[in-house]
């Protein structure tokens, strides 16, 4: 875990990349709650017989699931001293490279992208890689956007 000595540090590290996560593996029961929460029941999440004769023989992570892990990978990536609160932005660019079967490990790399005082703070925003143990391509690309309010 890096730690920022407030604003003034993290702005000298902007163009570098921060570090990674620790693993997360991703279960049946964390799909199928992400399901519940948001009303999307396809197959090749939440049907394991089916999904196991389709194109990724077993279920796979929803998209939007790999992408909400992003603010907890990230808080065990970094912390920035001196701050009120941290607030999701929200997000500038996304994209799933690749599916995450049922019982991947994923983790996820942060690179500092820009930091800009804005309104009620500081935007800052990070590339932020989520990757697949096994995989070729990412998980999940995403390019997140923080207020930071001092």
């Amino acid at each position: 875990m890096r730690t920022f000595r407030g604003i003034a540090e993290l702005e000298q590290a902007v163009g570098t990349h921060v570090g990674y996560s620790d693993w997360h593996v991703i279960t049946q029961q964390q799909i199928d709650t992400f399901a519940e929460a948001t009303g999307d029941h396809q197959w090749i999440h939440v049907d394991p017989d089916k999904a196991a004769e389709g194109p990724f023989g077993a279920t796979i992570a929803h998209g939007y699931l790999t992408m909400s892990l992003v603010p907890m990978l990230v808080a065990q990536i970094a912390t920035i001293e001196g701050l009120s609160m941290v607030v999701n932005y929200g997000a500038n660019k996304l994209r799933f490279p690749s599916p995450v079967p049922v019982g991947s490990k994923l983790r996820a790399s942060a690179e500092l992208v820009s930091l800009e005082s804005g309104a009620g703070g500081y935007h800052l925003v990070q590339r932020v890689t989520v990757e697949r143990d096994c995989g070729e391509k990412p998980a999940c690309v995403v390019e997140t956007v923080s207020l930071l309010v001092p």
